[in-house]
């Protein structure tokens, strides 16, 4: 993928998506420290799993 905002855009709706779904309201409580971690890792994967690739497949 050659495109640095597609990735960009893919990288934080995935890290929106972990905390949307990791998102416990009805316990009282907010997002917390792990669903954050896990968030960033969902970002940071989809950023390199998308990155460009490098030589062509013969």
């Amino acid at each position: 993928m050659k495109n640095k905002g597609l990735r960009t855009l893919l990288s934080i709706g995935a890290a929106l998506a972990v905390i949307y779904f990791g998102n416990r309201p009805e316990d009282g409580g907010g997002v917390t420290n792990s669903v954050l971690l896990l968030a960033v890792l969902a970002g940071l994967a989809v950023w390199y799993l998308t990155r460009p690739g490098g030589k062509p497949v013969s």
